[in-house]
């Protein structure tokens, strides 16, 4: 995993706490900045998984050499 990955990771986790938070102590603010930053989170790890899936250098077949 490359570290995009876990800098995502790191901000749905964080997200889930804040939102747990927010709702445990009924402040609305940092229970939906945990909301943004759980579906940020998720938004930028698949957009980043779509890029490198299509950018993604395909090998071409060779012909086999003689000896």
């Amino acid at each position: 995993m490359s570290w995009k990955d876990w800098i995502c990771i790191v901000a749905i986790i964080l997200g889930i706490v804040l939102f747990l938070y927010g709702a445990n102590y009924y402040d609305q603010t940092i229970g939906w900045a945990g909301v943004f930053l759980f579906l940020g989170g998720i938004v930028v790890l698949a957009i980043l998984y779509i890029y490198g899936s299509l950018n993604k250098k395909k090998e071409v077949p060779r012909a086999p050499q003689n000896p």
